[in-house]
């Protein structure tokens, strides 16, 4: 997904089924155990993100052979705990798990590597995992800011004694103790990792051990601080005494992502009603990870859950009783937490995650990045140190149409989508969710139903104003007169003093528009205007500044938030083309120019004014002139569009058969935003 951003519209309904893609966690570390491990590894449903592919190329540079079989599998064959590369520059983007989890390996097997990554995995602490490598014999360098990455790895000192052991915090992050954890048969003897402070993350370092066992190595615990992998003969040894080695399992699954299941469990929580319901599939009541408990979570908000081996269902409390805030503590689902602060905005009752420190480490400072971009929203949110207060919206504090910073953090916009089930979005740089879920939006828009949009085109008085007030009034729809929005653009010009052809100086105005709509009347920075929008000057300006491409991308969203439930009837020159191209029902209407200047003449008249009916016909034809050739939206019928006549037909006719249509095939119509 190559997009500068998204813009979705307010969802009203969620049902269906979705195939998960593979787990992260269980990816990248099934990738470096099979690279280490004696044998040859064949890896089912591997997940195909950035994320992977920044280890997989990273393995293939220290000379592990990998390649795709016919079933899309990948093959992966072992080195037994040496990599032939003994020297290598690698880049591992903002993958932490990866790059994490092959400081430790990198730096416990000997050579000579340099690690680097995007300048966001430069700010992301390492300093602990490097200590604790220290204390095992590791040499490593910081390239830049102590404590942080680029690192350079130059193998591991001799040391005599049979007995290794290191200490590490963990309430920084467990991919630390976690990277360690898989590095350790690659020391030799006896090793202890003692754990300082308290684990957070506790289910990832379960997964981890869980894996390793699989793979041959299973480690000794007790409790959450300390952990140790004895010397004496284990299943994987090749000689009696010897520390075990990793020993390839043959074939190995990589179950659904139970993190990427979140987002739809919590989009059948919130949109989901009746018999309706959504189903994650390939991940179910037997998954080794930890995030399965947010279906935990959703069920203590009231969130009707149920879950089989193969997977699992979410839909909307029922009775209508609605979601509930709810106090958690958050430690054992940190990447799935983030779904609840949205889903907290569908609750009553305030809800608050507790025990999130780790998410000022990850990809962005997450809680900063919530706080402010629920801000947007006009949530009430309180953010502390290691905890986050959302408080859901009320009649004095509803929610507003938002444009939605990522930071490039795949979870960022993938937890915001769900927001649409209150109000249209803009979602910016959307690709970033290509770290761990490509296909996200595509199967978000399977599932989720947009409110439906009948959108109107047509030239200049062919009747397009009056045929969707009637049209929205009699089904109860929203109306939006985009031309009304290119008027205040000019009107706003003209008071400001601003040169109607400077196209950059009039887009700046179009997008910091000051403008109210409300019981039929239209105010700018504060000012009732309405009269003054419906005067020949203004309109003929309009005209002129709706050329300009840069307007009229500044106003693109202005226009799209106005897509709400239950409906919208969108009227203006681009509704079908540009504005809202998976419209329920396109209509393109048309009078001839003779007709239409006969239209504005009465319409002049009746206001009191004397027009010349040869200057309006003339003004009329320059104006479809004007339109059709524009290189931004130009004025044409789309194909999908139905062509409504009005040259021989009253207000009430033409509004009948525009009802009409939408019975026949627009009321059922399932839109993909």
């Amino acid at each position: 997904m190559n997009m500068t951003f998204l813009d979705l519209p307010q969802m009203i309904s969620a049902s269906g089924a979705v195939r998960l893609p593979g787990s992260k966690s269980i990816s990248n570390r099934a990738l470096l155990l099979a690279a280490l491990a004696d044998g040859i590894t064949e890896i089912e449903n591997l997940l195909e993100s950035d994320d992977t592919a920044r280890m997989r190329e990273a393995l293939r540079r220290l000379g592990v052979k990998i390649d795709e079989t016919d079933m899309g599998a990948w093959r992966v064959h072992g080195v037994s705990g040496r990599f032939p590369v003994r020297r290598a520059e690698l880049f591992l983007g903002n993958a932490g798990t990866a790059f994490r989890s092959l400081t430790a390996a990198l730096a416990l097997s000997g050579g000579d590597y340099t690690l680097t990554g995007v300048p966001r995995m430069h700010e992301r602490p390492i300093g602990d995992l490097v200590d604790a490598l220290r204390q095992l014999g590791a040499k490593i360098d910081y390239l830049g800011k102590t404590g942080y990455p680029p690192l350079r790895l130059r193998g591991r000192e001799k040391r005599e004694k049979t007995h290794a052991a290191a200490r590490v915090r963990g309430d920084v992050s467990s991919q630390f103790l976690t990277g360690l954890l898989l590095a350790l048969p690659l020391i030799g003897g006896k090793t202890r990792v003692e754990v300082t402070g308290a684990l957070i993350s506790r289910p990832y370092v379960e997964l981890t051990l869980k894996l390793m066992a699989r793979f041959g190595v299973p480690i000794e615990r007790h409790g959450d601080q300390s952990f140790s992998l004895p010397g004496a003969s284990l299943p994987g040894a090749s000689l009696p005494g010897d520390t075990a080695r990793y020993v390839s399992p043959g074939v190995f699954h990589v179950e659904g992502d139970a993190s990427s299941a979140s987002y739809f469990l919590a989009l059948g929580a919130i949109g989901a009603t009746g018999n309706d319901a959504v189903r994650v599939e390939g991940v179910g009541c037997q998954s080794i990870q930890g995030d399965l408990r947010f279906a935990e979570a959703l069920s203590q908000m009231g969130a009707v859950i149920e879950m089989d081996e193969h997977g699992i269902s979410a839909r909307a409390p029922s009775g209508g009783q609605g979601l509930r805030g709810i106090t958690l503590d958050c430690n054992a689902i940190p990447d799935a937490a983030m779904t609840l602060a949205i889903v907290a905005l569908f609750a009553t009752g305030e809800t608050r995650l507790l025990n999130i420190a780790s998410w000022r480490v990850k990809e962005t400072d997450r809680i900063a990045a919530m706080d402010k971009e629920l801000g947007k929203l006009g949530a009430r949110v309180e953010a502390g140190a290691d905890y986050l207060r959302v408080t859901p919206p009320d009649e004095n504090h509803p929610l507003r149409a938002a444009i939605i910073d990522t930071y490039d953090d795949h979870r960022m916009a993938m937890c915001f989508s769900l927001a649409s089930f209150a109000v249209p979005l803009r979602i910016n740089a959307p690709g970033c969710v290509a770290k761990t879920f490509p296909g996200y939006f595509r199967d978000f828009a399977v599932l989720a139903r947009p409110a439906p949009v009948i959108a109107i085109d047509g030239p200049t008085a062919s009747g397009k104003g009056a045929v969707c007030a009637r049209v929205a009034a009699a089904l109860g729809f929203h109306y939006l007169d985009s031309g009304a929005l290119y008027r205040l653009t000019a009107l706003a010009a003209r008071e400001a003093g601003v040169d109607g052809e400077d196209e950059a100086a009039l887009a700046a105005l179009a997008a910091a528009l000051d403008v109210v709509f409300q019981d039929g009347r239209v105010s700018l920075n504060g000012k009732d205007v309405s009269e003054v929008l419906r005067g020949e000057a203004i309109s003929s300006a309009a005209s002129r500044v709706a050329a300009f491409p840069a307007v009229r991308a500044a106003l693109l969203f202005r226009q799209r938030a106005f897509h709400r439930a239950p409906g919208l009837v969108g009227d203006g020159r681009d509704m079908a083309s540009v504005v809202f191209p998976s419209a329920a029902l396109k209509i393109f209407l048309t009078a001839s120019a003779e007709v239409r200047a006969e239209r504005r003449w009465r319409q002049l008249r009746e206001k009191g004014q004397d027009p010349d009916r040869a200057a309006i016909l003339s003004d009329l034809k320059a104006r479809d002139a004007r339109d059709r050739n524009r290189p931004a939206a130009p004025l044409r019928q789309e194909p999908a569009a139905r062509l409504l006549d009005t040259g021989a037909l009253d207000i009430d006719a033409a509004v009948a058969q525009v009802l009409a249509w939408w019975a026949e095939n627009g009321a059922g119509h399932r839109a993909i935003p």
